[in-house]
């Protein structure tokens, strides 16, 4: 019987929530459910919250897609970003007999790019000369200090539609896609000083990855011109092309120069981190209409909840919902130059909470941090339902007496990976969050803090 009570209890709240939130100016609500001896108030509230623009000395950046170029918006300012990386070298990879060393080359692949993709700009490459064993896997790392910054060991003008491209098919959706791809060509003596250590008793260090990577460290990719093409890129190559003599390789069993290659890629295995240069001055500066969130900037928003305010109903009465909408500003002349885009999440994480959440691979808690519902271009909001849990969990730590208190929460943009998984044969699928990191692709919106736009609004009944 209690139970179809509180049900009927929660969904008269909800309703009730609902008729309030088309109010503008929320006034207090309040009711009775009978019977008398369950007699039951429930009441309405709406705390105004304060935000402003912030920006993080850094980000974590460790990273399997870096984000290559440099790009200057009219409206939300400019980024360039360049990445470092090492190379996975696998167990068994070898040269064949009799090797020599045709052409080194390293390859740059990818799929996905924004602004002006017929722009030229200029990459350049530098090998590292400095172990990044121990480097610190943040944005503001200068990779100038681990590469030979003399000469770059190659240069290249491209495109974002590159004319070097390949057409392949989603094994998942069947659907073909473009992949582009930049060569640099590299000095044969690369290659040569891999085939030497090769040859060495035992291999030398080419013989597995922690090896491979004292003797060679790595690469260091930059623009050196151009500020239109930003990037994102999927695989980074480096190609060692050699051929030799297959003795008694043919069909008649004469011998028969072959040619092949031995490739290696920076993977997951290896460190590969994104340093990123912004100019975000006009963004911190103080408005009262909005804030700025902006990625891959450290740009975020800081978010105050006064619950001082609400300490005596806090203490007197049962918080049952707390509903939490943030809303995004369109740009007001639809400028067709601004090619930012809001970000698909924003996670909103206690500000105490945050030293360690990506690099400890943390996923939401619905206490400490929450994670919104994909953005909604139709409204221009991100929505993260209900929030009482949070307010609730501190209300109950902080205990009586314990003084004002309000909570400083931040708004980040992130890259939320679901995945589907099925109950069963015949079971319904289900989207299950995977990881949560820091967004490196370029975004940016405008959050609409106007006076009566950024609230919470609650539902308390009485104990």
């Amino acid at each position: 019987m209690k139970f179809r009570f509180l049900y009927r209890v929660i969904i008269i709240a909800t309703v009730a929530l609902s008729a309030a939130s088309c109010n503008e100016n929320l006034d207090q609500i309040g009711f009775t459910i009978q019977p008398d001896q369950d007699r039951l108030a429930i009441g309405t509230d709406t705390l105004k919250l304060q935000a402003r623009t912030i920006q993080v000395d850094s980000i974590f950046s460790k990273t399997q897609y870096p984000v290559l170029g440099e790009y200057t918006d009219p409206v939300f300012g400019s980024i360039k970003s360049e990445y470092i990386g090492e190379f996975y070298f696998p167990e068994g990879a070898e040269f064949y007999d009799g090797a020599i060393i045709d052409s080194v080359r390293v390859q740059l692949a990818y799929t996905t790019m924004m602004g002006d993709s017929l722009s030229p700009m200029g990459l350049s490459v530098y090998e590292v000369t400095k172990s990044l064993q121990g480097i610190s896997n943040y944005s503001h790392i200068d990779p100038t200090e681990y590469a030979d910054m003399s000469a770059p060991l190659g240069t290249q003008t491209f495109t974002g539609k590159n004319s070097t491209y390949r057409t392949e098919t989603s094994s998942s959706t069947g659907t073909s896609y473009t992949v582009y791809e930049i060569n640099v060509m590299l000095p044969n003596a690369l290659g040569e000083k891999f085939l030497s250590e090769y040859k060495k008793d035992g291999h030398g260090q080419l013989v597995n990855v922690d090896e491979f990577r004292k003797f060679f460290p790595g690469l260091y990719f930059t623009t050196t011109f151009g500020k239109s093409t930003i990037l994102n890129i999927s695989l980074t190559s480096l190609l060692v092309h050699y051929q030799y003599n297959d003795k008694g390789g043919s069909s008649t069993g004469s011998d028969t120069i072959r040619t092949t290659t031995m490739a290696l890629h920076i993977t997951p295995e290896v460190t590969q981190i994104n340093h990123i240069q912004n100019k975000n001055e006009q963004l911190l500066e103080e408005n009262s209409d909005y804030a700025y969130v902006k990625s891959p900037a450290g740009v975020i928003t800081e978010i105050t909840f006064p619950l001082s305010e609400m300490k005596e109903k806090l203490k007197s009465q049962a918080l049952n919902l707390a509903n939490f909408t943030v809303y995004a500003m369109p740009d007001p002349d639809e400028n067709s130059m601004v090619k930012l885009s809001p970000p698909n999440y924003l996670l909103l994480v206690n500000k105490d909470s945050l030293a360690g959440f990506f690099e400890n691979r943390k996923l939401r808690d619905n206490v400490t941090s929450f994670l919104s519902s994909g953005f909604d271009s139709s409204t221009y909001s991100y929505q993260f339902g209900n929030i009482s849990t949070m307010i609730n969990h501190y209300n109950e730590k902080l205990g009586e007496g314990s003084g004002e208190f309000d909570l400083v929460y931040y708004l980040i943009p992130v890259d939320a990976t679901y995945v589907t998984q099925q109950s069963g044969y015949y079971g319904s699928t289900t989207s299950v969050l995977t990881t949560l990191q820091h967004q490196m692709w370029p975004t940016a919106a405008r959050l609409d803090k106007r006076k009566g736009n950024l609230k919470l609004d609650m539902i308390f009944s009485n104990f």
